[in-house]
């Protein structure tokens, strides 16, 4: 794919900005532990950012037509730039007394997170074609499964040679370079109908979402993927490998690198062979969802680890081969005016099921055991192909964006 000026400097910021986060969420969760000791203290960090993320996404639909898109993305990181370079310094005097002021600015980026991520979803149609829409979204999912795969690790490795406040600097650098490239995107005009009040402009999404069949559907299934989704948490997962697989913390490691593997390549497949994809996106999202539905199956009853490592790996193909056409689907499925708040709406959707189901997840492993959580998983996903099966008509590309 030719990459354009504009996709390439959205793609360059946003990745810039992705290695930033993973690398201050590293430095983070690291202090934190030293500080206090406690594996609950760490495990916060990320509860912070998911629902500081959804009460970004209920709010983000307010600056929506007041603010230019490119304008609103490129401030969020220049927010967030602002915001790492005061932890940087806060590092210097933090002890176990304050930490607790961390979570107030890594709560203030999750909020600006929030805000960057639909509006980024958004960005793309305005900057590439209709027909390469499928590309572009397995380009970008390709380069963030890459980030993610890859960051973790570098992040740990760097902690041996820096110490936490050095990699909050090293992420400070990272942003302005970020802020750089988003400020160079070119303004795009979206024209948001004028709502009637604060609140008409917050339920705009939802109300698209309730009106347009398609989306409909989409925000059932981003549900309860969701909810299929938290037993892939670190802890969860971390039992599983422990207590039904029963080997070492190496495995742990494996099958996340496995899975990540597998999301780039499903990746890498869409982008590849983005025309097939394009004429048949119902059936690409149908064959996804129920791939990942026998896969997680399968992982919830077998106690073989390198079965388990395969079938991680599989789970990450089958996942991006859905994900990806969906994402044309919803981003075709609206005029582009609309695109924002539906992002938000559906954002709220999943960070809000997030938080609430990983909290929960927890409880149902240790009374029903964890591989019954795998299998309630794998049902929840056997739900999602139905409902795409039984709406394969729908999942179409609409609008010529």
């Amino acid at each position: 794919m030719k990459l354009n000026k504009n996709f390439t400097f959205l793609l360059l910021g946003q990745s810039l900005a992705n290695i930033g986060d993973v690398l201050y969420m590293v430095s983070v969760i690291s202090t934190i532990f030293v500080l206090t000791g406690s594996a609950t203290a760490s495990s916060f960090v990320p509860f912070t950012i998911t629902s500081c993320m959804f009460l970004s996404s209920l709010l983000t639909p307010l600056l929506v037509g007041k603010i230019n898109l490119k304008w609103l993305m490129a401030g969020s990181q220049i927010g967030k730039t602002v915001l790492l370079f005061i932890l940087g310094f806060m590092f210097i005097g933090i002890t176990a007394s304050n930490y607790i002021f961390i979570f107030l600015i890594i709560g203030l980026i999750a909020l600006l997170d929030g805000c960057a991520n639909p509006i980024r979803q958004t960005l793309i149609p305005y900057y590439v074609d209709a027909k390469k829409l499928i590309q572009a979204n397995g380009m970008a999912e390709t380069v963030t499964q890459v980030i993610q795969a890859v960051m973790w690790f570098v992040g740990s490795l760097l902690l041996l040679i820096m110490n936490a406040q050095q990699l909050v600097w090293l992420v400070v650098g990272l942003f302005i370079l970020a802020s750089v490239f988003l400020c160079l995107l070119e303004n795009v005009t979206h024209i948001a109908a004028e709502p009637n009040g604060k609140f008409t402009q917050m339920k705009e999404g939802w109300v698209t979402l309730s009106k347009t069949p398609v989306l409909k559907r989409i925000a059932l299934m981003e549900f309860f993927e969701t909810l299929a989704g938290t037993v892939w948490i670190a802890a969860i997962l971390y039992v599983f490998v422990s207590d039904a697989l029963n080997v070492d913390v190496r495995w742990w490691g494996w099958i996340n690198g496995a899975f990540f593997l597998g999301l780039i390549l499903g990746s890498a497949y869409c982008l590849k062979y983005s025309t097939v994809v394009e004429k048949k996106l119902g059936t690409f999202m149908y064959v996804g969802s129920f791939l990942s539905f026998i896969v997680t199956f399968f992982f919830s009853i077998n106690s073989i680890p390198i079965i388990a490592l395969f079938l991680s790996f599989c789970i990450g193909i089958f996942g991006q081969i859905k994900n990806i056409p969906q994402q044309s689907v919803i981003q075709t499925s609206v005029s582009k005016e609309k695109l924002s708040t539906v992002y938000t709406s559906l954002g709220a959707i999943g960070t809000g099921i997030f938080g609430i189901g990983s909290l929960f997840i927890g409880l149902l492993a240790d009374l029903l055991g964890v591989r019954i959580v795998f299998m309630i998983s794998g049902l929840l996903l056997a739900v999602v192909s139905i409902i795409v099966h039984q709406n394969k008509s729908l999942f179409v590309r609409k609008f010529e964006q």
